[in-house]
């Protein structure tokens, strides 16, 4: 089947911009941002993510793979252990600045009103 050519983005606009949307979604959940910060500190076992997190460890896992799956973090089996680790070390930059621009905007944030701070999972708006 041919396939036509993707139209060249505007002047402008990314085209990335659904990539770029998604990789802020995976971060939108604070128990994956949690748990990326928590790996930031060096390689961690399964079972060291699920007493940080204090959650299930199926959910924890869940919560692993999407990480795992959207390049922050990576995986390596030791063992019957599986051990996580930051993927790019850039991650760490990255979640250092957001949390100095969220700092710098909290009161901005906190009344933001499209923004359903019930809802912080997936970003979703009012």
């Amino acid at each position: 089947m041919l396939q036509r050519p993707t139209p060249a983005a505007p002047a402008g606009t990314c085209p990335h911009t659904d990539t770029v949307a998604t990789f802020f979604r995976a971060l939108a959940d604070p128990t994956r941002l949690k748990l990326l910060e928590f790996i930031l500190g060096g390689e961690r076992t399964t079972a060291e993510c699920v007493a940080h997190a204090q959650i299930s460890q199926p959910r924890v896992s869940v919560h692993l793979s999407c990480l795992t799956d959207c390049g922050y973090v990576t995986a390596r089996r030791d063992g019957r252990r599986l051990l996580y680790s930051v993927g790019d070390p850039r991650v760490a930059d990255l979640v250092v600045l957001a949390r100095a621009l969220a700092a710098d905007n909290a009161t901005a944030l906190a009344c933001c009103p499209r923004i359903d701070p019930a809802r912080t999972e997936g970003g979703d708006l009012r």
